[in-house]
């Protein structure tokens, strides 16, 4: 079973290991004036930093969240120039209108969306957006390339019986629409998906691979044997799909 915190046991590695997000992103949060000098960010699930700094770079005031105590003090350490709470999104104190933009970048996926989306809708200005996206590991229209079909064989041993996810896939970001936009506190504006790719070696392969909860210690270990035996890199696709939503005027 996945476990959130599994990232806060391996946050150095978590904070080398993990792609940053593309440029296009940023430069698309900029481009529809959600990310501009002086906005004012909550960040929920903020991790090491990988998108605070981004955001402070870009002349944002953030308020991070992260429940994991070494990810924060790694992200207090990194970027001190955001304010960092050690909470979790549905704990965290949310004063209300105290934010233009509520931000998760590669963690909504962990909230319980019946807590966090009114209290986000509380927090936010009336105009105010929430934006969430992440790296989606793998495209599935690119042809599966050697690497992948050595990572699907070692996946493939775990056995035939997987129980089903919690909340949509990577992938299905018509679902994860419907679960943001389903309480009426938020309707889409926005939704984009970018695709990039990225070179990686065996030491960044073994990384990236031992911050994922699922996947034991002899796993990584192979994944990284395998860019070894495919000449120690490989290129890695994927999609960042992008959901922006803004605030409904319900109050």
């Amino acid at each position: 079973m996945s476990d959130a915190l599994h990232f806060n046991a391996h946050a150095a590695i978590y904070d080398r290991g993990r792609p940053p997000y593309p440029a296009a992103l940023w430069k698309r949060l900029q481009d529809i004036g959600l990310l501009r000098p002086g906005v004012r960010i909550l960040e929920l699930g903020a991790g090491s930093g990988l998108a605070t700094g981004p955001m402070l770079q870009a002349g944002a005031s953030v308020i991070a969240v992260e429940p994991g105590e070494a990810l924060a003090a790694l992200l207090h350490q990194r970027w001190p120039k955001a304010t960092v709470h050690l909470s979790t999104a549905e704990a965290a104190p949310m004063p209300a209108a105290s934010f233009d933009l509520a931000a998760a970048a590669t963690a909504i996926h962990w909230f319980n969306l019946d807590v966090v989306l009114p209290k986000l809708h509380r927090t936010l200005v009336r105009d105010g957006h929430l934006a969430v996206w992440r790296n989606a590991f793998g495209v599935p229209s690119i042809a599966v390339t050697p690497f992948r079909r050595r990572i699907t064989a070692i996946t493939a041993r775990r056995g035939d019986y997987a129980p089903p996810p919690p909340v949509p896939g990577e992938f299905d970001t018509d679902a994860w629409i419907d679960q943001l936009t389903s309480s009426g506190y938020f309707s889409t504006t926005h939704v984009e998906h970018f695709r990039w790719t990225i070179e990686l070696g065996t030491d960044q392969i073994h990384d990236l691979f031992t911050t994922f909860s699922n996947w034991n210690a002899a796993e990584v270990d192979e994944a990284a044997q395998a860019v070894n035996d495919l000449g120690g890199h490989v290129v890695e696709h994927y999609v960042t799909p992008l959901i922006i939503l803004k605030r409904t005027a319900t109050d």
